[in-house]
C-alpha cells in the first residue's frame, strides 16, 4: 500500500492530531540520538507539546548546549555587523575618491589645463564661474579694505585725542611755572626796597668830645 503525501495543515481532530504528535515526537528524537552518535555532533532538542509538556533531547547537556548556541549568535551579529560597516565605509571611500577626482579636473579646467576638449557650453559654465567666483574675491577684498580704513581711522582718532589731552596738560603747566615766577620776582621788589630805606632816630652816634662841645655853658 502506497501512503500518499500529508497535506502540511494543521490536523482538526484532536485524537489524530495527538497521535501524529506522539508518532513524529517519537521519531525526530530518534533521528537526533541517531545524528549526535553517528556524526559525532552535539544536539539539543526541546519539544513543548499542545498541553506544554516538556520533551528534550541532548548529546551533552541542554544548558550547555543552548550557552554555546546564544555565544555564537552574538558572534556571528558581530561579524555582520562589521561586514555591514566595512562595506559602507568602502562605500563612502569611493564616493569621496570620485568627488576629489572630479574636483582636480574642475581645478584643471579653471586654471585652463586640459580645455583642449571642452566643448563651447562647457567653456561658457567655465567662464561663468570665473566671473563669480572673481566677483566673490572683488567684494571680500573691498570689504577688507573698508575694514582696514575704519580701524585706521579709529587710530587717528584716538592720536588726536591723546594730543590734545597733552597740549592741554602742557599749557597747564607753563601757567603754573609763569605764576610761581612772578611771585618770586615780587618778593625780590620787595627785599630790594628793604635794603634801601633808611631809619631815623633820635640817638647820635660819634665821639664823646664832640657830645660834649655841643652842650651849652653853665651860667654863673
Amino acid at each position: 500500500m502506497v501512503r500518499g503525501k500529508t497535506e502540511m495543515k494543521r490536523i482538526e481532530n484532536a485524537t489524530s492530531r495527538q497521535v501524529t504528535f506522539s508518532k513524529r515526537r517519537n521519531g525526530l528524537l530518534k533521528k537526533a540520538f541517531e545524528l549526535s552518535v553517528l556524526c559525532d555532533a552535539e544536539v539539543a532538542l526541546v519539544i513543548f507539546s499542545p498541553r506544554s509538556k516538556l520533551y528534550e533531547f541532548s548529546s551533552s547537556s541542554i544548558a550547555k548546549t543552548i550557552e554555546r548556541y546564544q555565544r555564537r549568535i552574538k558572534e556571528i551579529g558581530i561579524n555582520h555587523k562589521g561586514d555591514a560597516n566595512s562595506q559602507q565605509a568602502r562605500d563612502e571611500t569611493q564616493g569621496l575618491t570620485k568627488k576629489i577626482e572630479q574636483l582636480e579636473i574642475s581645478k584643471r579646467k579653471l586654471l585652463g589645463e586640459g580645455i583642449d576638449k571642452c566643448s563651447i557650453e562647457e567653456l561658457q559654465q567655465l567662464e561663468n564661474q570665473l566671473e563669480r567666483s572673481l566677483t566673490r574675491i572683488r567684494a571680500k577684498k573691498y570689504q577688507l579694505l573698508r575694514e582696514q580704513i575704519e580701524k585706521l581711522k579709529e587710530e587717528e582718532r584716538k592720536l588726536v585725542k591723546e594730543n590734545k589731552e597733552l597740549k592741554e596738560k602742557w599749557l597747564g603747566m607753563g601757567a603754573t611755572v609763569a605764576s610761581s615766577q612772578s611771585t618770586l620776582s615780587s618778593s625780590e621788589v620787595n627785599i630790594d626796597d628793604n635794603d634801601n630805606m633808611e631809619v631815623e632816630t633820635g640817638l647820635f652816634i660819634g665821639p664823646p668830645e664832640t657830645r660834649q662841645s655841643k652842650k651849652t655853658p653853665p651860667q654863673y
